[in-house]
């Protein structure tokens, strides 16, 4: 997530209003609208083969994958978002194609500066969302998927599946087992290293100093 576009806070309704608007997509959390940056050829490739593979995997079904330039509500928290890839089942998101409210799957592909939030702030707001059956993190720094997975009992906790670029990604949510070659296929190699990562870095020099 990246700096606040505007210093006025907004209702849902008046950011939904404004941001019909905008040629450039943002995201709304606690009344406060954020630009949405960029993103690099690593970025696309990822989600780009991701939504491929679910979409031909869920060809026939109820499920409608969708890809970055569709809104994902929060109504929890008044939240409006726009994950990498989303899949909903709902018969109630198939009503409305700009907005997804009931999602089963979530994918966010890591950026330099939002990696801190996507694992953190939104993790937490997507939890939020009652259909929500797996939230997928792919990192093209490190090349691995993180898969949270929730629990189907009483409890529900969130359990991680981490996956290198060797190995297969289960998706339990859509019953879909994702092969390394289709998900890694013309993804370069990314140098540097995310936000969190240096900030981590950082604090271990300071330790030992």
């Amino acid at each position: 997530m990246g700096q606040a576009a505007l210093n006025l806070p907004m209702t849902p309704d008046e950011f939904l209003a404004w941001d019909e608007s905008q040629t450039v997509k943002h995201e709304f959390v606690g009344g406060e609208v954020f630009a949405m940056a960029g993103a690099g050829k690593a970025h696309v490739a990822l989600a780009g083969n991701l939504y491929m593979a679910l979409r031909q995997h869920l060809r026939g079904t109820p499920c409608r994958t969708t890809i970055v330039d569709t809104k994902l509500h929060v109504a929890a928290v008044g939240a409006f978002f726009y994950p990498d890839v989303m899949v909903t089942c709902s018969a109630f998101d198939a009503k409305d194609p700009a907005v997804v409210r009931e999602p089963v799957l979530l994918v966010e592909v890591l950026s330099p500066g939002t990696a801190a939030f996507d694992r953190g702030g939104k993790f937490m707001i997507y939890r939020m969302l009652p259909s929500l059956r797996e939230f997928v993190i792919i990192d093209p720094f490190n090349r691995r998927c993180d898969v949270f997975r929730k629990g189907t009992d009483a409890a529900g906790l969130w359990v991680l599946h981490p996956f290198d670029q060797t190995q297969d990604v289960r998706l339990e949510s859509v019953d879909m087992n994702l092969t390394a070659e289709a998900l890694w296929d013309e993804v370069p190699i990314v140098e540097g290293k995310p936000e969190i990562e240096q900030q981590r870095d950082l604090a271990e020099r300071r330790e030992t100093r």
